[in-house]
C-alpha cells in the first residue's frame, strides 16, 4: 500500500480526517444551489488554507468531508474556517436560510482520523523497535 506523504518545513505527513457537521437543528437546508455553493466555498478554501478535499457529500442536513490536511495547522481549525466562511457566504447569497435557521451550522462536528495500519500492527511495530 503506497502511502502519498507530504511536507512542509519542518514535518513529513499523511493526516486524513473524516469530518461530519450538520446545519443548526438538523434542519434539511443544504438543498436548491446551497449544496453545490458549499463544495466551491470548500475548494476556495482548500486552496487557500493548503489542504486537500479527497471526498466530499452534502446531504439535505449533514456533510461529510474527508480532508488530508497539515498536522500543524490542525483539524479545528480547518473545521473551524470552513464553516465560519461558509456560514457567512451562503446565509448572504441564500437570505431565505436566515429565515429558517439562526445560524447555519451547530457548534458541533464528527471527525476521525483514517488510513494507515490497523492499531494493533503499529503497536506491535514499535514493540519490536529494540528487536530489529
Amino acid at each position: 500500500m503506497r502511502k502519498d506523504f507530504k511536507s512542509n518545513s519542518n514535518i513529513v505527513y499523511c493526516c486524513k480526517f473524516h469530518v461530519i457537521f450538520c446545519p443548526k437543528y438538523r434542519r434539511k437546508v443544504l438543498i436548491n444551489g446551497v449544496d453545490a455553493r458549499f463544495k466551491e466555498i470548500l475548494a476556495e478554501l482548500a486552496t487557500e488554507l493548503k489542504f486537500d478535499v479527497e471526498e466530499v457529500e452534502v446531504m439535505p442536513d449533514h456533510v461529510h468531508v474527508l480532508i488530508d490536511g497539515d498536522p500543524q495547522f490542525g483539524i479545528h481549525q480547518i473545521v473551524k474556517r470552513i464553516k465560519g466562511r461558509s456560514s457567512k457566504m451562503l446565509r448572504d447569497e441564500f437570505p431565505w436560510l436566515k429565515s429558517r435557521i439562526p445560524t447555519l451550522w451547530t457548534n458541533s462536528y464528527f471527525v476521525a482520523t483514517v488510513g494507515g495500519a490497523p492499531l494493533e500492527v503499529i503497536k506491535q511495530y514499535i514493540a519490536d523497535q529494540k528487536t530489529k
